[in-house]
C-alpha cells in the first residue's frame, strides 16, 4: 500500500536554445567612422600648417582656367560635336568628304575660312591671360609680404600701389606728404625708396616678364635753374633702373624707362600733390609667339 500511495516521479529537460551570430555589419561601420574621423582631423591639421601662398598655389592648380566655354568643340583633331550646324568636328568631316571627292589629300590641314583657326587663337589668349592675372597676382602678394616683412618698410606699404592692368601688372611707388622717396628737386633716391625698389626686384626677378619703368613728377617746375620736368622724371626713372638691376634683374629684362613729366598724374583734379610724383614698374604681359612665316 506504501509503494502505492508514491507519486511518480517526473523528470522534465529543458533544452536552451542555442544563440545565433549577430554579425559584424556595426564593425564596418565603425571602421568607416574612425577612417572619417581620422581623415577630418589630418585634413585640419594641414589647413593649419600650410601658408597663405600654398593655399593660392592650391587653388589655382584647380583653378580651370583653360577651360573652353564653347559647346562646339575645341578645334583640333580630338574636337567634339555639339548639336549645331557649326562646329569644328564638322568642318574636319566636311573637308575630309571633300578631299575624298577630289582625290586629294585625306589629311588636310582645316580650312582657314571657316572661323576654327581664329577661335582657337581666342581660346589660347584667353588661356594665357587668365594664367598671366594668377601670376600677377601671386607677384602682388608676394611683394606685399616681402614688405611686410621688413619692420623699418612696413609702414611704408600705403606709398606702394598695385594693380592688373590690361598692360600688365602696375607697381607704382608713390610720394607723401612729408616722406617724398627722391631728394628735394634731385633724381637721387633715398635709402627708403631704394628698399622698397630692391623688395620689388626681388620678385620680378623670379618672374619672366620685361619691365617698363617710368617717372612721374607733379606739376610744379622743378628747383634746378634750367631743368624741365621732363629731364627729372626721366633721371629719376634711369635711377630707379639702377637699383632694379642692382638687386638682381638682368639689362635684357628692361624693355623701356620713360620719363613722362607732369602727363599723367595720379590726381588730375590737383597737378600739384605730393602723390603724383611716383616711379610705376609694370610687369608687361607677354607677347603672343608668332607662327612660323608670320609677319611681326
Amino acid at each position: 500500500m506504501a509503494a502505492a500511495n508514491k507519486a511518480p516521479i517526473i523528470v522534465k529537460k529543458i533544452k536552451k536554445a542555442a544563440h545565433g551570430h549577430h554579425g559584424g555589419a556595426w564593425k564596418v561601420a565603425y571602421a568607416d567612422f574612425v577612417t572619417a574621423m581620422m581623415a577630418f582631423f589630418l585634413l585640419m591639421w594641414l589647413i593649419n600648417t600650410t601658408s597663405p601662398e600654398q593655399k593660392r598655389g592650391i587653388a589655382d592648380f584647380f583653378a580651370p582656367a583653360s577651360v573652353s566655354e564653347t559647346t562646339s568643340g575645341a578645334g583640333g583633331l580630338l574636337a567634339g560635336q555639339a548639336l549645331a550646324e557649326s562646329g569644328a568636328r564638322q568642318a574636319q568631316e566636311t573637308q575630309f568628304k571633300e578631299g575624298r571627292a577630289n582625290g586629294g589629300d585625306l589629311q588636310g590641314a582645316p580650312d582657314p575660312n571657316d572661323g576654327t583657326a581664329e577661335a582657337s587663337e581666342a581660346s589660347l589668349a584667353a588661356a594665357r591671360a587668365a594664367r598671366e592675372n594668377a601670376e600677377f597676382e601671386r607677384a602682388e602678394q608676394s611683394i606685399r609680404q616681402a614688405i611686410q616683412d621688413m619692420p623699418d618698410l612696413a609702414e611704408l606699404s600705403k606709398h606702394v600701389l598695385m594693380e592688373v592692368t590690361p598692360e600688365g601688372l602696375r607697381i607704382q611707388l608713390v610720394d607723401q606728404e612729408g616722406r617724398s622717396m627722391f631728394e628735394a628737386g634731385g633724381a637721387q633716391l633715398n635709402s627708403r625708396a631704394r628698399k622698397l625698389l630692391a623688395a620689388v626686384a626681388d620678385v620680378a626677378a623670379d618672374l619672366p616678364n620685361r619691365l617698363s619703368i617710368a617717372g612721374h613728377t607733379d606739376g610744379s617746375p622743378p628747383s634746378a635753374r634750367g631743368a624741365t620736368n621732363w629731364e627729372l622724371s626721366a633721371d629719376r626713372a634711369n635711377a630707379a633702373r639702377r637699383v632694379i638691376q642692382a638687386a638682381g634683374v638682368p639689362q635684357d629684362r628692361i624693355y623701356q624707362v620713360a620719363g613722362k613729366a607732369d602727363s599723367e598724374p595720379l590726381f588730375p583734379d590737383d597737378p600739384t600733390l605730393p602723390g603724383n610724383r611716383r616711379i610705376s614698374v609694370t610687369l608687361l604681359r607677354e607677347a603672343p609667339v608668332l607662327p612660323a612665316g608670320a609677319a611681326p
